[in-house]
Formats: structure tokens, C-alpha cells, sequence
């Protein structure tokens, strides 16, 4: 194969990984592993594992005036993030998550609105509008609680909570990532991201019954720590150097179709006709913020 069709390989791996993850994950907590416990794995994982590659890599040293910076990201996507994600997972569904996750590209775009003064156009605006829609009739609808899913409404809006910090996340990263390599912004990022979540998560850690752990738990939390956190940045990275950035993007698409999908099949949740009706408002939402924009811009809010 030729090195495109690797990276178009590389970026369905990636999107598939991040897929499954949700029906995965979820079978572990909270019987095993609870949300927290597997923060704690999670991070500490990652930094191991991101920090013995970065050994064999050329060493960058991160600029003084760029700490700040890297703080902020470590507390929005490897704190609040991740925290916020696996305890709405906990208390709510795979199929929730799932949907919730394509809500991302929309809230980066108003993020990037209302702060960074970027200007949006009507198409885009309209696509905010029908993705918040799509989200807040998911956060309101079905909120029965199950064995499963002991509490739906509060994992939903924590679900909501994880999209707007890992959007903001993402622009607050977004310099650092054209200056300095991945894995030596995994590294730190990683490493400030156990720091910051250890005082919250090694009460949980300290519970889990390792020694009575079954193999199918086992293999989950390695899925998660070298599939979900590990390789997915190394292989969309590989994309990204390969692909046009909006063909990456693309993928983003398939991800709650293979959720979804996975944990029908795997019969961890159902698809019912609402929240099959809200994941189309939301992903309408995000194809109309992915076009480019009309010429008539909103004005920015002073």
C-alpha cells in the first residue's frame, strides 16, 4: 500500500478505537473499576508509556513562557475532561456518550466565537443551534435510571461538560501543537494530568480487587490505557502528516455510528427513536460548521 491509503488505515484505526471505547470502558464500571480508579490507570498509563517513547525521540524543552499554557490544557483535557467523561459514563449509556462525542466540532466553533473572536457565518450558526438542540433533547429525554445507567440525567450533562472542556482543550493546545512535538506534549500533559487528578482518584484505585480481577476486565482497562490514550494520538498523528486535515476530520462522522452500533449489538444499550432523531440534529449540526461560511458573518458579542 501506498502511504496514503496507510494514513486513510491509520485514522479508521483511530476513529475505531475511539468507537468501541464507550461499550468497552463502560462494562468495567462500576463492578471493577470505578470512574475515577480508571483515571487514575488511565493517566498513569499514558505518562509511562508517552514518556518511555519520548526516549528514543530528539528532546524538546518546553519554553518558560509556554507553561501556563500547558497547565491549562493538562486541567482542561487530562482533568476536567476525563474526569467528567468516565463518571458520565458510569452513570449514564454508551449510546449517550456516543452521541454527545460529535458535539465537539460545535462547540469548538462558538468557543473559538466568543473568545478568540473568530468571526461565524449564518450556515455555521444554524449548525450550532440544531447541535444544541440535539444535546439538550438528549440530555432532558429518557433520563430512567437502570442497574446500568443509575443516574442518566447527571452522566448526560457531565457528557455536556466533558464536550465544552475538551473544546476548549483543543484551542487552548492549538499553539503548543504547532511548536512542539506530540509525544512531548503527551508527556507533560499526561504527567500534570496525574498530578492534578491523584487527590480524586486514589481512593478509587486503592479499591480495586486486582488480585480477583477476571481477564475480561483486565483486557478492557488495557484497551482503554494503549488503545483509547495511547494509540489513537500516535496513529491520527501519522494521519495528520499524511492527510489533508479536513479528510481527518471527516472520520469524526463514523465515530458515534460505530458507538452506537457496538453497543446495540453488544446489547449494552438500545437505540430508540428520539435519540436516534437527536445524534442526526447534532451531526446535521456539525456538517453545517464544517462547510465553509457564508458571507454574511454574526457580529462578535463586545
Amino acid at each position: 500500500m501506498n502511504t496514503r491509503n496507510w494514513a486513510l488505515l491509520a485514522a479508521t484505526g483511530a476513529t475505531m478505537i475511539y468507537g468501541l471505547n464507550h461499550t468497552i470502558a463502560k462494562v468495567v464500571m462500576p463492578v471493577y473499576v470505578g470512574a475515577f480508579g480508571f483515571i487514575f490507570i488511565r493517566t498513569a498509563g499514558a505518562a509511562l508509556l508517552f514518556w518511555l517513547v519520548s526516549l528514543f525521540l530528539p528532546q524538546e524543552k518546553i519554553d518558560r513562557g509556554d507553561y501556563l499554557r500547558l497547565f491549562l490544557a493538562a486541567l482542561m483535557g487530562m482533568c476536567i475532561n476525563m474526569l467528567t467523561f468516565f463518571k458520565g459514563l458510569e452513570l449514564s449509556t454508551p449510546v449517550n456518550s456516543g452521541i454527545f462525542a460529535t458535539t465537539n466540532p460545535i462547540l469548538i466553533l462558538l468557543l473559538s466565537y466568543l473568545f478568540l473572536r473568530e468571526k461565524i457565518g449564518l450556515r455555521k450558526f444554524l449548525g450550532i443551534t440544531l447541535g444544541f438542540a440535539g444535546a439538550i433533547m438528549l440530555v432532558l429525554y429518557g433520563i430512567e435510571n437502570t442497574a446500568n445507567a443509575p443516574n442518566v440525567l447527571v452522566g448526560n450533562i457531565l457528557f455536556m461538560v466533558n464536550s465544552v472542556f475538551f473544546s476548549a482543550f483543543m484551542i487552548v493546545i492549538k499553539p503548543l501543537s504547532e511548536k512542539y512535538q506530540t509525544v512531548t506534549l503527551m508527556k507533560w500533559l499526561f504527567l500534570i494530568g496525574f498530578v492534578l487528578t491523584f487527590p480524586i482518584t486514589l481512593e478509587e484505585f486503592s479499591e480495586i480487587a486486582w488480585a480477583t480481577l477476571p481477564f475480561d476486565a483486565f483486557w478492557r482497562i488495557a484497551y482503554v490505557v494503549l488503545g483509547t490514550t495511547f494509540s489513537t494520538y500516535l496513529l491520527n498523528l501519522y494521519a495528520l502528516r499524511n492527510l489533508q486535515a479536513s479528510t481527518v476530520g471527516a472520520f469524526a462522522y463514523a465515530q458515534p455510528v460505530i458507538a452506537i452500533g457496538y453497543a446495540v449489538y453488544t446489547g449494552n444499550d438500545v437505540l430508540d427513536g428520539v435519540k436516534f432523531f437527536a445524534c442526526l440534529l447534532i451531526m446535521w449540526g456539525v456538517y453545517l460548521v464544517s462547510k465553509k461560511s457564508t458571507k454574511v458573518a454574526l457580529p462578535h458579542p463586545e
